[in-house]
C-alpha cells in the first residue's frame, strides 16, 4: 500500500501548497445531508481534503455537471460473474462503482481456504477496492457434499488480512438457532475482532430474526416484501436491496426507503453474470431503477455510497469530503445518472465508457483447474422409478426469484410406465445434480417444472453454493452427454441437443470462473444464448442461474442436492415418487 504524506494533504487544504487535483464550480451530492451544492473539489495525495475556492496543479471545470462518491456493492459473488477480479473490476469502474464487498464462499466450497487466498491475491494491483468477507457455510448445510470443510480454526488467520471485513452471509439458520459449537465459535471470532456479519435471512420467522440479530448479524439481502425488510429493520439490521441476474428485490422493496431510516439501507448485486453486467449495469443501475421509481437521486446515491461504508466500517470512503478517498463519479445528468469519469485514488481510470489505466502482470492459475470428478455415467444414471408410486413431488420455478415452490401430482396423471420420463409438453423434466468434488458418486435426481426447455439438456458446474453439477434434460441421454461434456472442457455451462454440444462456455478454473478477458467471455455466452433458443424458444428469463440456485437447500420451498430432494421448510429429505 502507497503511503500517503499526511502533513502535505493539511497543507494543501489549508492552502499552504498547491492541490493536485482541482474540479471548479460543480454541484456536489452531499451523502451525509442527502442535498444538492455547487463548489469546488481540492484533492492531494489521493484524498479529498477541501471544498471551497482552490487552485491546483491541473484543475477540471465542472460547470453543469454533477460529483458523487464512488459506488459501494455491498454484497456480490465475484465467481458469479464467471470472470476473475481483474475482468470484474474493468465492468464495475465503467459503471461507477470503485468498491466491493465480496463473499469468496462459491470458489470456498469447490477449493477452501486455497481458493479464498486466490480471489485475494487476484484483487491486488487492481485500481479497485475488493473487500472480503470470511465464508461463514462451507459446506452451506450439512444436506449436501463440497469440495471443502471451514471450520472456525480455519478461518482464523485470514483476519490478518487488512481486505477481510467480517464473516459472511450466514446462511445456516438451524446451527445459529441451535448454538452448534462450530457456528457459535465463527460468530465470537468475528464479533471479538469488532468485525461485521452478514446475514442470509431468507423465510426467518421473528424468532429467527430475533436469535440472528442477538448473535450481532448485522446485514441481510434475502428480503422479499416489505413487511420482512420492515420487521428487520426495526431491530438494527442493514437492509441491502439486490439486484441481481435472478434474485430481483428492489422494486418490492423501494417502497420502504425514505429519509427516516435510508441510512440503514444498501444496494447490492449478489449474483450477477458478466453479460448481464455488461448490458444492464451494476449499483447504478440499481440507482437509476429507485429513481424511476420516485426515490431523491441523493437519497439513491447515499445507499449506494456512504451507507455500505458505515455498515462495514469504511471510515474514509463514500464521501465527497475533506479526509476522504478521492473515489468519485462525474455525472453529465443526476436523474438518468449518466456518467462521464470515473476516478479512483484521485486518478482517471474511465472516461467517454472507456478503461484507460494499464493492467499489471498476470498470476499463475494451473494449480486450480481439473476440479471435475464424476462417476461412471450412462443413461440409467438418471433413472427415476414410479412403480407402484402415488405421488410426484415436483420443483416448480419461480422466474426471477431464488424462491421455489413444492408441487405434489397424482402419478396416474402422468400416464406413464414404471419409469418417470420427461415430459415438454406438460413441461415435466428430469434434474440431477452429481457430486463432482471427491467422486463420491452421489447423484440427486428430481423432476423439475418451469424450465420449458423443448428439447435437449443444460448443464453447469455452477451449482449454488457447493457447486456440483447440475444437469436438466428431455432425455437422458442429453443429459448424460452434457454431464461427459462438462468434466471435458473443466467444468462451466453447456448445452446439448440430439447428441451434439450446441454452445458451451468454459470456466476451467474450479469450474467457476474463467481467466480468458471479459470479452472472449461474452462471446461464448452470445453464442451460448443463441444455442438456447434453439432449445427453448420462448425462454424469457436466466435459465442457467435459474438452475445453479435450484441445489441451494436453505432457500424455500423445496431444492434438490447431490444426496436428493429436499425440502427446506421442514428441513428434511423428501422422496422423488411416494
Amino acid at each position: 500500500m502507497k503511503k500517503i504524506n499526511f502533513t502535505e494533504q493539511i497543507k494543501g487544504a489549508s492552502k499552504e501548497i498547491p492541490c493536485d487535483l482541482i474540479i471548479k464550480n460543480i454541484s456536489i451530492v452531499d451523502t451525509f445531508g442527502q442535498d444538492l451544492f455547487i463548489s469546488d473539489v481540492a484533492i492531494k495525495n489521493e484524498y479529498i481534503v477541501g471544498i471551497g475556492n482552490y487552485t491546483g496543479k491541473n484543475t477540471i471545470d465542472g460547470t453543469n455537471k454533477y460529483i458523487c462518491p464512488g459506488l459501494v456493492d455491498a454484497h456480490a459473488h465475484i465467481e458469479s460473474s464467471l470472470t476473475t477480479p481483474n475482468e470484474y473490476s474493468k465492468i464495475a469502474l465503467l459503471h461507477g462503482v470503485t468498491s466491493l464487498i465480496a463473499d469468496p464462499h462459491e470458489i470456498g466450497n469447490v477449493l477452501g481456504i486455497e481458493g479464498i487466498k486466490l480471489l485475494m491475491d487476484l484483487s491486488k494491483n487492481i485500481p479497485f477496492d475488493f473487500y472480503f468477507m470470511l465464508p461463514s457455510c462451507v459446506p452451506s448445510t450439512p444436506f449436501e457434499n463440497s469440495g471443502a470443510i471451514l471450520n472456525n480454526e480455519d478461518l482464523i488467520p485470514l483476519y490478518n488480512n487488512k481486505k477481510v471485513l467480517g464473516l459472511g452471509e450466514v446462511m445456516d439458520c438451524a446451527s445459529v438457532t441451535n448454538c452448534k459449537d462450530d457456528m457459535i465459535a465463527k460468530l465470537l471470532s468475528s464479533i471479538k475482532r469488532n468485525k461485521i456479519i452478514d446475514g442470509h435471512g431468507a423465510g426467518l420467522t421473528i424468532d429467527n430474526i430475533n436469535a440472528y440479530c442477538t448473535a450481532n448479524i448485522r446485514t441481510d439481502h434475502e428480503c422479499s416484501n416489505a413487511n420482512e425488510a420492515i420487521e428487520k429493520l426495526r431491530r438494527g439490521m442493514y437492509i441491502f436491496l439486490r439486484e441481481g441476474t435472478v434474485a430481483k428485490n428492489l422494486k418490492e422493496l423501494i417502497s420502504i426507503a425514505s429519509i427516516k431510516n435510508s441510512r440503514r439501507l444498501c444496494f447490492c448485486t449478489d449474483d450477477k453474470h458478466i453479460d448481464d453486467l455488461i448490458a444492464t449495469g451494476t449499483i447504478d443501475s440499481s440507482i437509476r431503477l429507485a429513481i424511476e421509481f420516485g426515490l431523491n437521486p441523493s437519497t439513491a446515491i447515499q445507499m449506494a455510497t456512504i451507507n455500505p461504508c458505515e455498515c462495514y466500517g469504511l471510515r474514509n470512503t463514500g464521501a465527497i469530503a475533506p479526509g476522504y478517498k478521492a473515489d468519485f463519479i462525474i455525472l453529465d445528468d443526476l436523474n438518468s445518472f449518466k456518467i462521464s469519469e470515473v476516478y479512483k485514488d484521485g486518478k482517471l481510470v474511465v472516461s467517454n465508457n472507456t478503461i484507460v489505466y494499464k493492467e499489471t502482470s498476470k498470476i499463475d492459475l494451473t494449480n486450480f483447474k481439473n476440479t471435475i470428478k464424476l462417476p461412471k455415467l450412462n443413461e440409467s444414471s438418471f433413472k427415476i422409478d414410479i412403480e407402484n408410486k402415488n405421488f410426484l413431488n415436483i420443483i416448480e420455478i419461480n422466474k426471477n426469484k431464488l424462491e421455489s415452490n413444492h408441487l405434489k401430482i397424482k402419478i396416474s396423471e402422468l400416464k406413464m410406465g414404471s419409469e418417470f420420463v420427461s415430459s415438454t409438453k406438460q413441461d415435466y423434466l428430469k434434474v440431477a445434480v452429481i457430486e463432482r468434488h471427491n467422486n463420491t458418486g452421489n447423484i440427486g435426481l428430481g423432476v423439475l417444472k418451469g424450465l420449458n426447455l423443448k428439447k435437449g439438456a443444460i448443464a453447469t458446474t455452477i451449482a449454488h453454493d457447493s457447486h456440483n453439477l447440475i444437469v436438466c434434460g428431455t432425455n437422458d441421454s442429453d443429459m448424460l452427454m452434457a454431464s461427459k461434456n462438462l468434466k471435458d472442457i473443466g467444468g462451466g455451462i453447456v448445452i446439448v441437443s440430439n447428441g451434439k454440444v450446441l454452445s458451451s462456455v468454459q470456466l476451467e478454473i474450479a469450474g467457476l470462473i474463467t481467466a480468458r478477458p471479459f470479452n472472449e467471455l461474452l462471446d461464448d455466452l452470445t453464442s451460448l444464448y443463441i444455442s438456447l433458443k434453439e432449445v427453448s424458444p420462448n425462454i424469457d428469463f436466466n435459465p442457467f442461474l435459474t438452475l445453479s440456485f435450484l441445489s441451494l437447500p436453505v432457500i424455500p420451498d423445496i431444492k434438490i442436492t447431490d444426496k436428493g430432494l429436499f425440502n427446506v421448510l421442514n428441513f428434511e429429505f423428501i422422496p422423488v415418487a411416494e
